[in-house]
């Protein structure tokens, strides 16, 4: 299987960010982790493995990126308002570093980019395509959390309210920003297995519903667990009908 690795300064971040790319053609796909994942953790817990047959027939391809959660949402030495401004910079590194250096990458300026993310992941995943519709064009987030504020210790500011999907999806009435939502395929995965609070799905989905913006909620049942055995069934399915 073909991999890349590629690394740069970001100026947003102040630092060095990863990126482990699997596969040679294909749909492009940006892989968040899990909450205190990085870059190489899709690979370490098999996915890149369970998935690839897909890869391999040239149907998608993985882009998986780093994290700040760690500096942001999940550093409780910080104030909270240092949380909330580290992850609107790194929204804008991968809204405005990443996905062009995706586009760039599959030689195909403007491609749709799909974002997928399980658990933490899911929250980045959806987040990164409600707010870029124009970049990204279908989210697969599986088992998520949509309402971060417990993160925030009670404190609010607009850093946070940009980058938490209740909220300001609630209160979404650009035009142009909800006509671009329409044409995307936005899929909260949620089920009844083991770990699993399938709570956060369905109030996103509220929220979606309230605005009129297309979506769907996959209640997988049984095979719905909050665990890497479950999302790896779940993204075979949906790669093998959707790419």
């Amino acid at each position: 299987m073909h991999r890349d690795q590629h690394r740069w300064f970001s100026p947003r971040l102040t630092r060095d960010m990863n990126i482990d790319v699997y596969g040679h053609y294909g749909q492009p796909i940006i892989v968040f982790p899990t909450s205190g994942g990085d870059e190489r953790e899709y690979a370490g817990q098999g996915m890149i493995d369970a998935l690839g047959h897909h890869i391999e027939a040239g149907r998608v391809k993985f882009y998986c990126v780093n994290s700040m959660n760690n500096e942001s949402w999940y550093d409780k030495q910080a104030h909270p308002r240092h949380r909330s401004w580290v992850q609107s910079m790194y929204d804008a590194y991968i809204a405005h570093e990443v996905a062009p250096f995706v586009q760039s990458h599959c030689q195909s300026p403007g491609i749709a980019i799909t974002t997928t993310g399980a658990s933490f992941g899911a929250y980045h995943a959806a987040n990164t395509l409600f707010k870029h519709p124009h970049l990204f064009r279908r989210c697969l987030a599986l088992s998520g959390v949509y309402d971060i504020r417990k993160f925030m210790d009670g404190d609010y500011d607009d850093n946070f309210y940009f980058n938490n999907p209740v909220d300001y999806v609630a209160s979404l009435h650009d035009p142009h920003i909800v006509r671009l939502l329409h044409q995307c395929d936005i899929r909260l995965a949620t089920g009844t297995g083991p770990y699993e609070d399938s709570g956060p799905t369905y109030r996103m989905a509220d929220v979606l519903r309230s605005r009129g913006i297309p979506h769907s909620v996959d209640n997988w049942g049984a095979e719905g667990g909050h665990d890497w055995p479950y999302w790896k069934k779940q993204m075979d399915q949906y790669i093998a009908r959707l790419f």
